[in-house]
């Protein structure tokens, strides 16, 4: 079932889901957009991707439930779809690229197959278990040690979360002085995919959801980047708040850093 061919097709549906998005980037004016949640943003763009990759991979594996961003959960949750038709939407309706679709298979709970596309440099992230992650069709290396100062670290502001906003401040004036620098880029499933790749070398952010990392959970696991929560255990994107990720030493300093700042009831 998880061969080649399907990870082609996956990738071929999602560059052409791509073109339709840039068919209509930048035509929607600033503030455009609605507010399914509070600071959640949703168009119609959002919505007609995510059909149009549920209609096709439907016929790639009929047999496959769904979990998309827009629609919910429907179906096999034993095999299934992970879709995010558009990460990063608030950058996309404001006219700015860093924004991209991600799909999963997940395989009983485990993502097995992940495509992540970044329509505006034509730029695509893969991966089949046990077969490691390509970039552009070329296998990437694999993490090495490195130490938090020679690293550049990617976040995510606690859009979602007031009652975390005091715990990132203080805890990113500390990371910021022991490292190259932060980004924030606004696109976790991309920031994820770049740690992966080796152009970030770790991140934290909190209150992703599982549309939000599930191809680039897998991406993480194939290139031997270290993955937890703000406590050191396994993350899991259904129970914890904080994910946590890195090269390996990076994340060995990065990991207790976050865990001090990140201690409130419920994180």
């Amino acid at each position: 079932m998880l061969n080649s061919h399907l990870l082609t097709a996956v990738s071929t549906l999602c560059r052409a889901v791509g073109d339709y998005q840039l068919q209509q980037f930048r035509r929607l004016g600033p503030g455009s957009g609605t507010e399914k949640d509070e600071r959640e943003l949703v168009s119609a763009v959002d919505i007609h991707s995510e059909e149009m990759l549920k209609e096709a991979l439907a016929k790639l594996l009929p047999e496959a439930g769904f979990y998309g961003e827009e629609t919910g959960q429907e179906g096999n949750t034993e095999l299934r779809w992970i879709i995010d038709p558009i990460d990063g939407t608030t950058n996309y309706l404001s006219g700015l690229d860093q924004f991209c679709i991600s799909v999963a298979l997940e395989v009983t709970g485990r993502s097995d197959l992940g495509v992540i596309w970044r329509p505006a440099s034509a730029e695509g992230f893969s991966a089949i278990r046990g077969q490691g992650l390509h970039h552009q069709g070329s296998r990437c290396r694999q993490a090495g040690r490195l130490p938090l100062r020679h690293a550049l670290i990617g976040t995510g502001f606690p859009y979602r979360s007031a009652d975390l906003a005091n715990p990132f401040f203080a805890c990113s004036r500390d990371v910021l002085y022991r490292c190259r620098g932060i980004r924030r880029f606004g696109s976790a499933a991309l920031d994820l995919a770049y740690v992966a790749a080796g152009f970030l070398q770790g991140f934290w952010e909190s209150d992703l959801k599982p549309y939000d990392v599930a191809a680039a959970l897998l991406f993480l696991d194939e290139s031997g980047c270290q993955v937890s929560n703000q406590q050191g255990r396994p993350y899991s994107a259904h129970r914890d708040r904080i994910i946590v990720c890195g090269f390996p030493g990076v994340h060995a300093e990065l990991q207790p850093l976050i865990g001090k700042y990140y201690q409130a009831d419920g994180v």
